[in-house]
């Protein structure tokens, strides 16, 4: 203070301040703003990283391909996998760093991926009707749950690239929905492509109806009364009236278009071909295994509408009701649309209630307009599950492959995939 006392009066406390202002004004003023800086930063971190990572300086080398609209990047990071520095190889047995992960969709709460995926194995496939040779599947654990991975394959040309990041953006932009699979993220800046999506633990519908067929050998068990076909219809009708609503039309309404929850819950899937439809990118193939759930004017080559996505639902209570058996299976393909025309219809199967067989059968009519509206079908189900019956059903043997795939329209070579 003896510079002080020598520069200031006795009591001047302003003449102090100034001779130690960067003492007292400015360091302290300093350490404020750094403080608020970086609370600023940690929160923005927390609740808004999409801010945080437009901060970051651009990496020319982390832009693979431009994705689509409505896919929200986490822009300019890079995706490696715990091998050689290699970005076209996917290898299952390994965890890889997904910090090129995309945020969640934009109509799903915004969250990081994980740093890694754990536990990649490739998902198995005991009766795989494959169609889509360009994906491999693989299930995963991501925040401690079961997810699965749908990954592009190195051999995909720039057509199927652009296809399937095409499709995922589809999925982020149809929004969330009670009874459409979750989709959780995507992965597009780097290869192998990646669509994350919910697991949904029974697999296929129609994989689960064979199982239900022999309840003592299937792993894991399962049963299926009349209210619960019900109550998953009821899940899928809300599903499909959903899509209607957004004036897309499903075109492929079956059991193997259907997953199916640890809980039961119905969750509608196969929805590339609604992708392909509303972008025209492709005609849709004439698939004779579709043949025998398609209504009468598609089988006529007559425009497709919300009606005859009315009709195959009826075709899949007549496989939620039969446990899985091929509709009109003593019909050829090629005399399916004759058989329609002489006013025929699907038998009544053993231990189907007349209620559930009238809602099959009103749905199958030959005239689009005399077919129920699904908000019409929506609340038959929710008066007919109330009093339906809890008796397992059951079936008296095995589904044959073999058999099946000649009943339902397949030709020996004709496969497919559920994801």
């Amino acid at each position: 203070m003896s510079g002080t006392d020598s520069l200031c009066n006795p009591g001047d406390t302003l003449c102090v301040i100034r001779v130690y202002e960067q003492e007292v004004i400015i360091v302290p003023i300093l350490l404020l703003a750094i403080f608020l800086v970086t609370l600023v930063f940690i929160l923005l971190l927390r609740y808004c990283p999409e801010k945080v990572d437009r901060i970051k300086p651009q990496n020319k080398q982390a832009a693979y391909r431009q994705p689509p609209p409505g896919i929200n990047v986490m822009e300019n990071e890079s995706i490696a996998l715990d091998i050689a520095s290699s970005y076209s190889t996917f290898n299952p047995p390994n965890t890889y760093d997904s910090r090129n992960l995309l945020h969640a969709p934009r109509e799903l709460p915004r969250q990081r991926l994980p740093e890694t995926f754990n536990l990649v194995t490739a998902l198995p496939t005991t009766f795989s009707l494959r169609s889509d040779t360009a994906v491999s599947l693989y299930r995963a654990r991501m925040e401690n749950r079961n997810v699965v991975l749908r990954v592009l394959n190195d051999s995909a040309n720039a057509d199927e690239r652009h296809g399937f990041l095409g499709f995922a953006s589809f999925l982020s932009q149809l929004g969330p929905h009670p009874f459409l699979p979750e989709l959780l993220g995507v992965v597009s800046l780097r290869a192998p492509l990646v669509t994350v999506v919910e697991e949904l633990e029974n697999r296929d519908l129609l994989g689960l109806l064979w199982r239900c067929r022999q309840p003592e050998n299937a792993d894991p068990p399962c049963e299926m009364n009349e209210r619960r076909i019900f109550t998953m219809a009821k899940q899928v009708a809300s599903a499909l009236e959903y899509l209607h609503g957004k004036d897309l039309l499903h075109g492929n309404i079956r059991a193997r278009s259907v997953l199916v929850s640890r809980e039961y819950t119905a969750k509608l899937w196969g929805l590339e071909g609604v992708y392909t439809r509303k972008n025209q990118e492709a005609n849709q193939k004439d698939d004779p295994g579709m043949k025998k759930w398609q209504a009468p004017e598609l089988l006529a080559r007559k425009p497709a509408s919300q009606s005859s996505d009315v009709w195959s639902f009826g075709i899949l209570l007549y496989e939620m009701a039969t446990l899985g058996e091929a509709p009109f299976s003593e019909i050829p393909v090629k005399e399916l649309l004759q058989f329609h025309q002489r006013g025929k219809t699907l038998k009544k199967p053993p231990n189907c209630s007349n209620t559930l067989h009238s809602m099959i059968k009103s749905c199958c009519q030959w005239k689009e307009q005399e077919r129920p509206s699904l908000a019409d079908i929506s609340r038959k189900l929710q008066s007919s599950e109330k009093s339906a019956g809890d008796k397992a059903l059951r079936a008296s043997d095995p589904v044959n492959i073999e058999r099946y795939l000649q009943e339902a329209g397949y030709g020996e070579a004709n496969s497919y995939t559920i994801f």
